[in-house]
């Protein structure tokens, strides 16, 4: 299928070639019939992908605090792979469309294959011939509407959120400052409720048009005209609420709002402009400033737009998809007229040529829609093809052939700490990405070189010429998708954790008895440090009982991570401690026997005593409340007179009696932490048959124990671990 993309970086834009994405649980593959174009808010990402790389830091300084933020943490090196990974990418455009339901996904029940149905959303509604759309980003059509009318459904809900915030009532004034799409839908929804509106606007064509659909009077925000029609309209006290629509960096618009607004009005921001409140103004007539985000209650919540958890209408009455369905019920029932917003429809075909026609100037529009070909569902996947990127066949020196790998996922850690180790080495031949989404599956085509890309994982299971499969998805996936990959009879890597509950680890345990499939491997990178072996080497060989603390400084995690879906990702301790308990169990020469885990209230900073056989302990402090600047890893081994002493992987110490026996030299660019030496291992395991970097035992004995950490804290008591099987 294909789909618009534009690369960040460089501001190319491209309709590309993917593949159609595979129907998930929980919602529905819908077939685009017209799609979009955000003429504010699509344009403003267009254009700022064409600024330099200064001009994007300037306009997005809350990015740049965050790469400083990992400058410090991970290091230049692994933060310049991670950001430039990001910006070298193609990202998706468009947010609103109206198609036919093709496929429906399982717990979907409100919708059948052949209805028409408006959907919403970034990442899910985009120009792309085929979507796969969540149950609450998406509503039925009502019968009578056109499907390029219907496309206008999330707009719409972005500016019947943004009237819902104003609480206008029968026979109350409104001023709309910024007269493009959003504040022509917001005249005509003032005007359906019974409320007298004034438009401002440069644009006199978009005065005009507003005029034509419901406005008082219009004008330039700048000229006496505006004034006077509020002063007329109100009789001098003026009007009731004011919505921001307007964009840009000019502070005009909320000044004009604390102008003409009574004593006491409303004033609402839906777009995205300038926002220097002049106290004075505001706190002399006590004005309310309130926000309206997108397309209403709902939006930003995973559980909502991903899982389907609806709020109770008692509760929540109007939600996005309840603003989505009622937007509808507007147009079809001649309440809002669409048709005159409708500048021009463009054949999908065309899409880089209308976008660079409205960037250049030389297209002006309120609405521009895509109108896209009817045609059959492909019944294969297609492969990705990206425009001046071809895939040499790889050679390797020597009789063995390259192993071929299969990338299930390709996602940050896959795309900045993984994919850029393996894909120069000629051992290895990138054979398959496995995306749900297909342009991931694209973009880590075009930068790592993989032969295919596709959303088809029991293709990719069942192609015999892959010999080895990464498992990089989200942690819940993790068991299921081990299970599948080593009953294919193919060797696995899986990134942590290798299972959330007891159960799944029992089953991963299972399947690897019934296929007689043992090669596996978790990505527990540590022990391969080339800082922390050559350490570990300097202290020598351990004679007495150790005792070894290990201080992680996680810190914070940010608003919306999918780290914290509890529910279906599990703790975020079960997501990464098995890093730190399989470090110590590596340094200790053993695996723990027990688990005592203690933690402050919301279980937010843990503590954690693992017991030994030859009763040595490691005390793991996992903590999130430290300061952002302090090393996020700082290990101690103590035993028999000596200390090893490791810094973030920046810097170790051996201390032995009253000196330091070794220091090693410091790594200020950068922090190993063993991922290229870990892959190294793996690779070479499965091209010579050899045994895989860590034994199943370890890695099961690693898991049982992270799990356990959660066992210990609600029992309050400590966990005695049964064995590694």
């Amino acid at each position: 299928m294909k789909q618009v993309v534009q690369n960040y970086k460089s501001g190319e834009l491209a309709l590309l070639d993917v593949p159609a994405p595979g129907c998930k649980p929980g919602g529905v593959l819908v077939r685009t019939a017209y799609s979009l174009i955000s003429t504010g808010t699509e344009l403003m990402k267009v254009s700022e992908a064409g600024m330099s790389m200064v001009g994007k830091a300037r306009s997005r300084p809350d990015q740049v605090a965050k790469v400083l933020q990992s400058v410090a943490t991970n290091g230049v090196p692994a933060t310049y792979r991670k950001v430039m990974g990001k910006l070298d990418s193609y990202t998706p455009l468009g947010y609103s469309l109206c198609g036919v339901v093709e496929q429906v996904g399982a717990g979907v029940d409100d919708v059948k294959v052949g209805d028409v149905v408006a959907c919403a959303g970034n990442e899910h509604a985009l120009h792309a011939e085929v979507n796969w759309v969540p149950k609450n980003l998406y509503a039925k059509v009502p019968d009578g509407l056109a499907p390029q009318h219907a496309a206008f459904g999330t707009v719409g809900s972005i500016a019947l959120q943004g009237v819902r915030q104003g609480e206008p009532q029968l026979g109350e004034s409104a001023l709309v400052v910024g007269l493009g799409l959003i504040g022509q839908l917001v005249v005509q929804l003032l005007t359906a409720a019974g409320v007298r509106v004034v438009g401002a606007d440069p644009d006199p064509v978009r005065c005009e048009l507003a005029e034509r659909l419901g406005a008082v009077a219009c004008g330039d925000p700048g000229s006496p005209a505006v004034e006077a029609a509020v002063a007329e309209l109100t009789e001098g006290y003026g009007v009731d609420q004011v919505y921001l629509a307007a964009g840009g960096d000019s502070n005009q618009p909320v000044e004009l709002a604390a102008k003409l607004s009574r004593d006491r009005g409303r004033v609402v921001d839906i777009g995205k402009c300038r926002l220097d409140l002049p106290w004075n103004a505001y706190y002399e007539k006590e004005l309310d400033v309130r926000f309206s985000r997108s397309y209403g209650p709902g939006r930003y919540d995973p559980e909502y737009e991903l899982e389907g958890r609806d709020y109770p209408i008692g509760y929540v009455r109007w939600t996005e998809r309840r603003n989505l369905a009622c937007f509808l019920d507007l147009v079809a029932r001649g309440r809002v007229d669409v048709e005159p917003l409708v500048s021009h429809i463009a054949a999908f075909d065309e899409a880089v040529e209308t976008y660079q026609s409205l960037k250049d100037g030389g297209l002006k529009a309120v609405a521009v829609l895509f109108r896209y070909p009817s045609h059959q569902q492909e019944t294969e996947p297609a492969k990705v093809t990206v425009p001046g990127v071809t895939t040499p066949p790889k050679t390797v020196k020597g009789t063995r052939s390259p192993v071929r790998l299969a990338f299930v996922g390709a996602g940050n850690y896959a795309t900045s700490m993984l994919l850029p180790h393996l894909a120069g080495r000629d051992a290895v031949a990138l054979s398959t990405v496995v995306t749900t989404t297909a342009l991931s599956g694209a973009n880590a085509q075009k930068k790592f070189g993989f032969d295919r890309a596709t959303t088809d994982l029991d293709a990719a299971l069942g192609d015999k010429a892959i010999d080895a499969v990464f498992v990089v998805t989200r942690h819940s996936s993790h068991a299921a998708l081990t299970r599948q990959a080593l009953q294919a009879g193919k060797s696995v890597f899986v990134e942590k954790p290798l299972a959330l509950t007891e159960d799944e680890l029992a089953s991963v345990l299972a399947t690897v008895e019934e296929s007689g499939n043992d090669r596996l491997q978790v990505g527990f990178n540590r022990r391969f440090a080339p800082l922390l072996q050559e350490a570990r080497k300097q202290f020598g060989t351990r004679t007495g009982p150790a005792s070894l603390r290990y201080l992680v400084n996680a810190g914070r995690l940010d608003h919306g991570s999918w780290y914290l879906r509890q529910g279906t990702e599990g703790t975020r301790f079960a997501g990464e401690g098995g890093h730190f308990i399989d470090t110590a169990s590596w340094l200790l020469g053993a695996d723990p026997v027990s688990v005592y885990a203690t933690g402050t209230a919301g279980n937010e900073d843990l503590q954690i005593v693992l017991g030994y056989p030859d009763g040595s302990t490691a005390t793991i402090s996992y903590v999130t409340t430290g300061a952002p600047g302090y090393p996020k890893e700082t290990l101690d081994l103590v035993a028999d007179g000596k200390v090893l002493r490791l810094d973030d992987f920046v810097r170790a110490t051996v201390y032995d009696g009253r000196r330091k026996r070794w220091v090693s030299s410091r790594l200020p660019k950068a922090r190993d932490k063993g991922q290229n030496a870990q892959l190294a291992a793996f690779v070479k395991a499965v091209r010579t048959g050899g045994p895989m970097p860590v034994s199943l035992e370890s890695l099961a004995a690693t898991t049982a124990a992270t799990l356990a950490v959660g066992t210990s804290l609600a029992a309050g008591a400590p966990i005695t671990l049964a064995g590694s099987r």
